[in-house]
C-alpha cells in the first residue's frame, strides 16, 4: 500500500507538471493580451508596454514558464493581473463552497444511482427497468440550465421551499446539488445496473441462492458491493471535475465557488487564476482516483493480490 502511494505522488507530480505545461501554452497563444485588458482601451502602447514588464510577459515563453514553476514549488500561484490579491488567497475563500457543492452533489447523485441502478438490474427486461433506463437517459442528457430552472421555478418560485441563490445554509445546498445529482445518477444508474446484471449473474450468486439466502441479502451482502467498484472509480473523477467547478449551476444559483471564479478570470483574460483553477482541479482528479486506488482493495479484497 505504502508502495502504491509513492507511485501514485510521483504520477500526480509528472501529471501537474504536463497540465501546467500545456495549460501555459495554450493561454500563451490566446490573441487577447493581459496588459491591454488591464490598461483598458485607451491606454497608449507605452503604458502597455509597461504592464507587460510589470507581469513578467514580455520576457519569452520557457522563462516565464520556468518563473511560473519555481514559484509553484514555493506554493506561490501568482498574484491576480485584475484583483490584485494573491491567486491562492481566492481560491482558498472560494475552496469551502465549492467542497460543500462537491460533497453534497457526489451524494445525491450516488444514492439515486445505486437505488435506480440496483432496482432496475434486480428487475431488468420489466416495465420498472426500462422506465429507469428512459429516466436515466434523460437526466444525463437534460442541460444543465433547464434542471437548475426548472428546480428553481418549482421549489423555490411556486413553492417556496428553497430560496432562489445564495450560500450559507443547509437550505442554499438543495437545489444546486440535487441539479448537479440529478445530471450525473443517470450516468451512475446505467454503470451500477450493467455492474449487478454481470455480478447476478456469477456462479457465486448462484451458489448464494441454491443455499437458500434470501434476495435482499444476496444484493446487498453479496452483489452489491463487487458492482460498486466502478461508481468508486467514477466518483474520483467527479471529485476533480467538480473541484473545477459547474460554471453553469454555480451562476444561476448564485454560487461563489472557484468555477465561478475561473469564469470571471476568462472573460479578463486573468492567467494567474486560471492556471490556479486549472491546476487545483488536476490535483482534485489525483486525489479522487488515489481515493478510489486505496478504497477499492476495501470492498473488494481481491483486489490486493492482483
Amino acid at each position: 500500500m505504502a508502495f502504491l502511494v509513492l507511485r501514485r505522488l510521483m504520477q500526480a507530480a509528472l501529471i501537474l507538471l504536463g497540465v501546467a505545461a500545456i495549460t501555459f501554452l495554450l493561454l500563451y497563444a490566446l490573441p487577447a493580451d493581459p496588459a491591454r485588458m488591464i490598461a483598458g482601451r485607451s491606454a497608449t502602447a507605452q503604458t502597455v508596454a509597461n504592464i507587460r514588464a510589470q507581469l513578467g510577459l514580455d520576457q519569452p515563453l520557457l522563462v516565464q514558464f520556468w518563473t511560473y514553476l519555481v514559484n509553484l514549488l514555493s506554493g506561490n500561484l501568482g498574484r491576480s493581473y485584475a484583483q490584485k490579491t494573491e491567486v491562492l488567497t481566492l481560491i482558498a475563500a472560494r475552496l469551502p463552497a465549492t467542497l460543500t457543492l462537491m460533497l453534497a452533489g457526489i451524494l445525491v447523485e450516488v444514492t439515486l444511482g445505486l437505488i435506480l441502478g440496483t432496482i432496475a438490474a434486480v428487475r431488468r427486461g420489466g416495465f420498472v427497468d426500462r422506465l429507469v433506463m428512459m429516466a436515466s437517459f434523460v437526466g444525463a442528457s437534460a442541460p444543465q440550465f433547464v434542471v437548475a430552472l426548472l428546480l428553481l421555478y418549482v421549489f423555490a418560485v411556486m413553492l417556496g421551499w428553497f430560496p432562489m441563490s445564495g450560500y450559507g445554509t443547509l437550505a442554499h445546498v438543495v437545489l444546486p446539488a440535487s441539479t448537479l445529482g440529478i445530471l450525473g445518477a443517470g450516468w451512475y444508474a446505467r454503470m451500477v445496473r450493467s455492474a449487478m446484471i454481470d455480478v447476478l449473474n456469477q456462479d457465486y450468486v448462484r451458489t448464494a441462492r441454491a443455499k437458500g439466502l434470501s434476495s435482499r441479502r444476496i444484493i446487498f451482502r453479496h452483489a452489491l458491493p463487487n458492482a460498486v467498484l466502478p461508481i468508486i472509480a467514477m466518483i474520483g473523477i467527479d471529485i476533480g471535475q467538480f473541484m473545477g467547478g459547474v460554471v453553469v449551476v454555480e451562476a444561476v444559483y448564485g454560487w461563489p465557488g472557484i468555477g465561478q471564479l475561473a469564469w470571471q478570470a476568462i472573460q479578463q483574460v486573468d492567467i494567474p487564476i486560471i492556471m490556479g483553477v486549472t491546476l487545483v482541479s488536476a490535483l482534485a482528479i489525483v486525489i479522487g482516483n488515489l481515493f478510489a486506488d486505496l478504497i477499492a482493495p476495501v470492498i473488494d479484497p481481491r483486489i490486493r493480490t492482483r
